[in-house]
């Protein structure tokens, strides 16, 4: 791509996977782009448009004019739940039905005399259609993994186990009968890794399963990108990035955490305030923790996509309520699977002077203050470098996806974590939730924790690490050197 002139911007659009985990991720990596005086068209679903629009309009678009939004159809039956949408259907339906309206919506942007052209397009790792309607134009096209760098290495093996006879599992007692207890020793970069640790979508003996096929196929077609960016600082996955590098691309770039990282880049104040959550967020938590001790408050959240069932609820209510201390309690009305999410009788009157449950929340800004203890957590990406931007340590809650692997690397690589048993019990929270407050290893995984937070900082600084890599990808990838 050749170097534009200085009075011409340049235009990247970027693309997110229509799910929370990943617009918020994709909403701040822009940032760097702006900052080098790019154009950005960001694209959402429709449905994600409208949700986006609800919990909060982006207000700093009036005042930033290189800053748009686009949508095109998701293929799915219109809908204004205030939820995720279901993965199956939604993974198919990407597939599927989103290639043409993208190719519709470049080829228009592409012609429009009003916008910079179009020099590159930014996809979701899970969204590579759009990487190949960028190649048919002729456009760079490359491929943000909005996850882990040992997420993404499990997903590759995913071909390899299906070779092997691995998966998809004969019948369904490989949840109880020591199958998923299996080491896999072949794995690059990846030691002391069992099947269960890898993302969790190969638990499935079907081989036609939706979700096995489509994390089968989107990490293998990132590798047909031109470069990867993972969002990832070098020291927290050293040996996994080094793997990936040698083995399946040599073009990929860290550029994390990107909840830190963007804070450095210097931008007008009205690109910080554009709004990401597909939730509206209670503004109540700040001000509540305000009034808390240092360190005494039990965070709890399970993310954008978590179900469970209400028996386990149940328990978690009453786990948090028997510990008897401060706790902030995110809760979704759709956590607990095809209906909504009722707390357990008495429950709220128990701990009505000690706890604050809400919808949604500001995680990050609530994972910095001093009040936090412990995050209780699913596991998320972003969870994990949010919790780790604050120096918190973890007990541990995988639900899906490569939430198992990151629960793995917490636990036992990086010693910020515990893990509580899928199959959870109240008295297991409170003896967790004890220990990690006032016990020895408790305190342990926060020293641990405030390491990792100082990494993570270290990594975001100006000139150093990630934020040169950035400078990086542009030189290398983009060929931009403006």
């Amino acid at each position: 791509m050749e170097n534009k002139s200085e009075n011409k911007k340049l235009h990247a659009i970027c693309v997110p996977f229509p799910a929370q985990g990943h617009v918020k991720p994709m909403m701040q990596l822009p940032s760097f782009f702006h900052s080098k005086g790019f154009h950005i068209t960001f694209l959402n679903t429709e449905f994600n448009h409208r949700r986006m629009f609800r919990s909060g309009p982006p207000d700093g678009l009036r005042g930033l004019p290189d800053f748009r939004f686009e949508t095109i159809p998701d293929g799915l039956p219109p809908s204004d739940r205030d939820a995720t949408q279901d993965p199956p259907a939604l993974c198919y339906a990407v597939q599927n039905y989103c290639l043409d309206p993208f190719r519709e919506l470049l080829a228009r942007l592409i012609s429009s005399p009003k916008l910079p052209p179009v020099t590159c397009v930014v996809s979701d790792g899970a969204m590579s259609f759009a990487v190949q309607a960028a190649k048919e134009y002729g456009i760079p096209g490359v491929q943000f993994w909005t996850a882990s760098a040992c997420g993404f290495m499990g997903y590759l093996q995913f071909p390899e186990l299906i070779r092997r006879g691995i998966i998809p599992f004969k019948d369904e007692n490989f949840g109880s009968d020591g199958s998923l207890e299996a080491t896999i020793d072949w794995i690059p970069g990846m030691t002391n890794i069992r099947l269960k640790d890898l993302p969790s979508l190969i638990r499935t003996t079907n081989p036609n399963d939706i979700l096995l096929n489509f994390t089968k196929d989107e990490p293998q077609n990132c590798l047909k990108a031109s470069a990867i960016i993972f969002n990832t600082f070098d020291e927290l996955e050293q040996q996994v990035l080094q793997a990936i590098s040698t083995h399946f691309h040599p073009n990929i770039y860290t550029a994390g955490p990107l909840s830190l990282l963007s804070k450095q880049v210097i931008i007008e104040d009205h690109y910080s305030s554009l709004n990401s959550s597909l939730w509206k967020e209670d503004t109540r938590t700040l001000e509540w923790l305000d009034e808390k001790e240092p360190n005494s408050v039990m965070y709890v959240s399970y993310g954008s996509m978590t179900v469970m069932k209400h028996q386990h609820l149940v328990e978690f209510a009453w786990g948090l309520a028997n510990c008897k201390r401060p706790f902030l309690w995110v809760l979704r009305s759709d956590v607990i699977m095809g209906e909504s999410a009722i707390l357990p009788e008495h429950f709220l009157e128990e701990t009505k002077d000690r706890g604050l449950v809400v919808s949604w929340c500001l995680q990050e800004q609530v994972l910095l203050h001093p009040s936090i203890g412990v995050f209780l957590t699913h596991c998320g990406w972003n969870s994990m470098l949010e919790s780790m931007g604050g120096g918190v340590p973890l007990i541990c809650w995988p639900f899906f996806a490569e939430q198992q692997t990151n629960c793995r690397y917490a636990c036992s690589k990086w010693g910020i974590g515990v893990e509580v048993n899928p199959d959870v019990k109240r008295d297991e929270i409170e003896a967790l939730v004890n220990e990690m407050m006032e016990g020895e290893r408790g305190k342990q995984m926060r020293r641990n924790a405030l390491e990792w937070k100082k990494k993570a900082e270290e990594a975001s600084l100006a000139g150093v690490s990630s934020y040169e890599n950035f400078d990086n990808f542009l030189k290398e990838a983009l060929h931009y050197n403006g």
